[in-house]
C-alpha cells in the first residue's frame, strides 16, 4: 500500500505541491477580499504576525506527525500513543479532518467553477461578442454546475495518477505559471490611475484597528484555512516527504511562500479596486466598506476589465485562469485527504478511491448548489471559521503532549542534524504545547462570542 501512496522525488517537488496546496483562492480571493472588509493594512499586518505566531508552528506539527507516521490522519493519530482512551480521540479527530477537508472540497469546487467560467467569459469578450448575451458571464443553476462538474474532473484526473505523476508533476508546473502570470498582472495594474491610492490603504495600517477582535479572528482564520491547515492537508504532505529533507527549513520555505503570495495578490486585487473606482465603477457597498467577497471578484473587477477595453478583456482572461491555477493546485491536496483514507482504510486502488470520493464530494456540491442560499454560507463558516481552528488546537496538542519528546527529537533530526542544538528545537516544542493552543483557543472564544 505504500507503493499506492508514494513520495515526492524531491524538496522542490514537495514544496511546490505543499506551496500549490496553500497558494489558493484563500491567498487570492481570500486574503485581499478579507483585506478589504477589515481596513486595508491593519489586517495585513495582523496576518503576517499570526501566519508567523500560529500558522508556522501548525504547519510543523502537521509536517512532522505526518512524516513520523507514514499514514493519514485517522491512522496518524492513533498511532502516537498507546492509551485505548487518546487512540480513539485521536480516530475520531482524524475522521472529523476527512469530513472537514470533504466539506471545504464540496463549497470549494462551486467557487473554482464560477470562476472558471470567466475565463470563456472573458474570451467571448475579446471577440467582440455583446456581454449581455455572453452565457459564460451570467450565473445559473446550469453553468455552476457543468463548471463545478469540470473542476471537480479535472482535479481527480490530476489525484487519481498518484503522488510524482499526479500531485507533484502538476504542482511543479502550475505554481511557476501562477507566480508570473500574478507578477505581470501587478505590475500592469500598479501602472493604470487610481493604483496608488490602494497601494497606500493596503500597505499603511489603521492602528487603531489592529485589536479588534473580528480583525484577530479573521485573520486567524484566514492563516489557517490559507495554508490548508487543520485538515489534514499538510499532514498527508508530510507523510510524503523524504527523511532526508530538513523539515523545519523546509516549512519555513512553505510558510513564506504562501505568505508572500497572499500579499502579492492583495497588492494586485486592492490597488486594482481603487482603479475602478477611478473609472467611476463603485467599490464601496452602502455599509461605507470596501466591496469584497463574490461582488468584488465576479461584479467589481469584471467591471473594471470591462471599461479598459481590449486591453481589460486580455487582463480579465489572465486573472481567472490565474485564479482557476490556484483553485486547482488547492483541491487536488483537498481531495487527498479522503482519498489516502479510503486507500487505507479499505485497501482499493487510488484510481477507484480517486473515482468514489470524487463522486460522493460533488453530489454534496450540487447539494449546495441547489440550496445555495441556506448551504453555502453555512457551509464555509461551520468549516473554515469554527473547525480548522480547532482541528489545528488538536494537531498541536497531539504533536505536543502525545508524541514522545524523544520521537519528536528524532524525526525532527532527520534531515536536520543539528537539531537538538538549534532555535526552533529550542523554542518550538513548548510554543506548540502551550503558547500557541492558547493562542488559537483564545480568539476562537472572541470570534463566538462576537
Amino acid at each position: 500500500m505504500s507503493n499506492e501512496r508514494g513520495q515526492f522525488s524531491s524538496r522542490f517537488g514537495f514544496i511546490t505541491a505543499a506551496t500549490g496546496s496553500a497558494v489558493g483562492l484563500g491567498n487570492i480571493w481570500g486574503f485581499p477580499t478579507q483585506t478589504a472588509s477589515h481596513g486595508g493594512g491593519a489586517f495585513v499586518l495582523v496576518y503576517l504576525v499570526l501566519a508567523f505566531l500560529l500558522a508556522y508552528p501548525a504547519l510543523m506539527a502537521e509536517l512532522i506527525i505526518g512524516r513520523h507516521t507514514r499514514h493519514n490522519m485517522v491512522r496518524a493519530l492513533p498511532q502516537l500513543t498507546t492509551r485505548p482512551a487518546l487512540k480513539m480521540f485521536g480516530r475520531a479527530t482524524g475522521l472529523y479532518g476527512v469530513l472537514v477537508a470533504s466539506l471545504i472540497l464540496s463549497f470549494y469546487a462551486i467557487v473554482a467553477g464560477w470562476l472558471m467560467a470567466q475565463v470563456p467569459a472573458a474570451l467571448v469578450n475579446i471577440t467582440g461578442q455583446p456581454a449581455d448575451t455572453n452565457w459564460f458571464a451570467q450565473s445559473s443553476l446550469i453553468r455552476d454546475s457543468l463548471f463545478c462538474a469540470l473542476f471537480s474532473v479535472l482535479t481527480a484526473a490530476i489525484v487519481a495518477r498518484g503522488v510524482k505523476d499526479g500531485i507533484e508533476r502538476w504542482s511543479t508546473r502550475l505554481m511557476p505559471a501562477l507566480v508570473l502570470l500574478m507578477l505581470g498582472l501587478v505590475a500592469t495594474v500598479l501602472t493604470l490611475p487610481g493604483a496608488m491610492e490602494g497601494l497606500r490603504l493596503y500597505v499603511v495600517p489603521d492602528f487603531s484597528l489592529i485589536t479588534n477582535p473580528s480583525l484577530l479572528t479573521s485573520a486567524m482564520g484566514q492563516a489557517f484555512f490559507s495554508l490548508s491547515l487543520g485538515v489534514g492537508t499538510m499532514l498527508i504532505y508530510g507523510s510524503y516527504v523524504s527523511k532526508t529533507d530538513n523539515l523545519p527549513l523546509t516549512g519555513a520555505y512553505v510558510a513564506l511562500i504562501d505568505t508572500g503570495i497572499a500579499f502579492l495578490a492583495g497588492l494586485l486585487i486592492i490597488p486594482a479596486m481603487f482603479v475602478a473606482r477611478h473609472r467611476g465603477i463603485e467599490i464601496y457597498s452602502d455599509e461605507n466598506t470596501l466591496i469584497a467577497g463574490p461582488d468584488l471578484i465576479l461584479q467589481t473587477l469584471p467591471e473594471l476589465f470591462n471599461s479598459l477595453g481590449f486591453v481589460g478583456a486580455f487582463i480579465g482572461l489572465i486573472f481567472f485562469l490565474l485564479l482557476s491555477i490556484a483553485a486547482l493546485t488547492s483541491s487536488i491536496s483537498m481531495l487527498e485527504v479522503p482519498v489516502t483514507f479510503a486507500l487505507e482504510q479499505f485497501k482499493i486502488s487510488r484510481p477507484r478511491a480517486t473515482g468514489l470520493v470524487a463522486s460522493i464530494i460533488f453530489g454534496i456540491s450540487l447539494l449546495i448548489l441547489f440550496n445555495v442560499e441556506q448551504l453555502f454560507g453555512t457551509v464555509v463558516t461551520a468549516t473554515t471559521k469554527y473547525s480548522q481552528p480547532l482541528l489545528g488546537v488538536m494537531l498541536c496538542l497531539f504533536a505536543g503532549w502525545v508524541l514522545h519528546r524523544d520521537k519528536l527529537l528524532g524525526e525532527i533530526s532527520e534531515g536536520f542534524a543539528g537539531a537538538k542544538e538549534s532555535l526552533f528545537w529550542k523554542i518550538w516544542p513548548g510554543y506548540i504545547r502551550v503558547v500557541c493552543p492558547l493562542l488559537i483557543i483564545i480568539m476562537f472564544v472572541q470570534n463566538i462570542r462576537g
